[in-house]
């Protein structure tokens, strides 16, 4: 293959201020996408709506200066919502949350010292489909109170145990007529805004829905105060962020750790629990960015976990939430031409200058319009469609998924994610005790052969090894996938292959495959 017909993958100037022209618009619009997110995600977390901000801004300008990605977009995410609502509860306090989060960024650090960044590949996607539908689930289910504006002490009660039985006593007396027709008008205008047919034009591609759909409830609810009175929301109904007067005050509203906290037990399980859901939700981002990229650059997943757990690190101690990595945001940003970390951390700053600069125009938003847009978030995570797939991905992929859906409901996260790893091991030992895996991987050198023979059953947990074996496979070199014995390739494998097929061009490697398009053409849809 002639090189000079690929792609800039060759000749990209990778340089912090080399494409400043799409890197600035791209930092800008995903600061929009960010900014009601991190409000919302404050709400879901029952912690204070400031925290969000900070996680945010840190995300954006720590965890972008370190990360070794060219276009994640860090900062506070759904994921690790339920995991400091129900730490709240168990800990106490906020503050003893904050002492938790920055545990769990050493943790990170740990991790990525001991090169463990592949270590979300060992887990099988049906069981992390499972435990983002199970938060998608949850996230939903608590913004119920805010989309209505009920006024009542607790709609559902402790979400620390699972389920509680207090649903909906005495409910509709509290409701706001006002906060209900936001959060439906607000529904409305993002399901609008975000349909095919709208996104052909630019201004609907670029501008966020969520956004229009935050400015629209403010205007709305001026309306309200000016002429309907009795509909308008005001008081801890709307967003309340701190005002300052200085910059010397805007400091002093951020938050300390309770460090005396690190003494309690619980603390370190609240800590592992944040470590193991951020450190797998940055993971599966940084891969999906990766795939994302233009340029098909491969990030350091081991940087990446030190770079997270720094950020986690800073966040925690001046009173941000955890941070991750997160898709939503890291593919908007590939979308509007980010292409550096510069669009990153252009993102983060723009939220500290506007959150010192405009709090009061922040805290006309209504909590209903944050809620309309967590619905989205959680619908994303826990949607029919997926139930649906993963039904017709048959038995293997939905048991998995459905027990680890129903285990984090009726009792906690991590005892969720055990019962439902443990379901997963089951069911692919049961498939897999007679037929071991094999996979050829000693050194290669440029302009050789590489063979793979594929066993009878390749599972899940084979999709690091075959991912490290075909990343190492040297430039020039011939290989041949030989899949002519295996009985059943896991759907994980098979992307996996189809994503180095996709990309072998960049090497000049070719492929040969024997036996593989049968596996290919029963694969279900993802």
């Amino acid at each position: 293959m002639n090189q000079n017909s690929l792609p800039d993958q060759k000749r990209i100037n990778d340089g912090f201020f080399s494409h400043v022209k799409t890197d600035l618009p791209a930092g800008l619009v995903v600061f929009l996408i960010a900014l009601p997110l991190c409000l919302g995600i404050s709400l879901a977390s029952g912690a204070p709506l400031f925290s969000g901000i900070i996680a945010g801004i840190v995300g954006g300008i720590v965890v972008g200066f370190l990360s070794g990605s060219k276009v994640n977009v860090s900062g506070p995410a759904a994921s690790v919502a339920l995991v400091v609502l129900m730490a709240i509860q168990s800990l106490g306090s906020f503050q003893a949350v904050l002492a938790a989060t920055m545990v769990a960024g050493v943790l990170q650090i740990i991790l990525g010292f001991l090169r463990a960044g592949t270590i979300a590949y060992f887990f099988p996607s049906s069981m992390i489909k499972g435990i983002l539908a199970s938060i998608g689930l949850i996230l939903i289910i608590n913004q119920i109170p805010h989309a209505f504006g009920y006024a009542g002490k607790e709609l559902f009660g402790s979400m620390e145990d699972g389920f509680s039985t207090n649903l909906f006593a005495g409910v509709l007396d509290q409701i706001s007529l006002g906060a209900t027709i936001i959060t439906v008008l607000s529904l409305i205008i993002i399901f609008a805004w975000d349909q095919p047919a709208l996104k052909r034009y630019t201004f609907f591609k670029f501008v966020p829905s969520a956004l229009i759909a935050v400015v629209v409830s403010v205007l709305v609810n001026q309306l309200f105060v000016a002429y309907f009175p009795q509909l308008a929301l005001s008081g801890n109904r709307l967003v309340q962020l701190p005002a300052a007067d200085g910059i010397g005050e805007f400091f002093s509203f951020f938050t300390f750790p309770d460090f005396s906290q690190l003494t309690n037990p619980e603390l370190y399980t609240v800590a592992l629990s944040i470590a193991f859901i951020a450190s797998l939700e940055s993971l599966l981002s940084t891969e999906a960015g990766d795939k994302l990229d233009p340029y098909k650059r491969k990030s350091s997943t081991n940087r990446e976990l030190k770079a997270q757990g720094i950020g986690n690190l800073v966040s925690g101690f001046i009173g941000g939430l955890p941070v991750t990595a997160v898709i939503v945001r890291t593919s908007a940003n590939v979308s509007s031409g980010g292409r550096t970390p510069l669009s990153t951390i252009t993102h983060g700053t723009v939220m500290l200058i506007c959150v010192m600069a405009i709090p009061r125009i922040l805290n006309m938003i209504p909590l209903a319009s944050l809620s309309a847009v967590l619905f989205v978030v959680g619908y994303k995570l826990t949607s029919i469609a997926l139930f649906r797939r993963m039904w017709k991905a048959g038995k293997r992929q939905f048991v998995p998924f459905f027990v680890t859906i129903v285990a984090v409901m009726l009792t906690d996260l991590i005892t969720g994610i055990m019962i439902g790893g443990a379901v997963s091991v089951f069911m692919i030992l049961r498939d897999n005790y007679r037929t071991p895996f094999f996979i050829d991987k000693k050194a290669h050198y440029e302009g050789e052969r590489v063979e793979l023979v594929l066993s009878e059953e390749v599972t899940f947990l084979n999709k690091a090894s075959v991912m490290l074996t075909l990343d190492h496979v040297a430039p020039n070199s011939t290989v041949v996938i030989d899949a002519s014995r295996s009985v059943n390739i896991d759907d994980d494998v098979l992307e996996i292959i189809e994503e180095f097929k996709a990309t072998a061009a960049y090497k000049n490697i070719k492929i040969e495959q024997i036996g593989l398009d049968k596996f290919f053409a029963q694969r279900k849809p993802a």
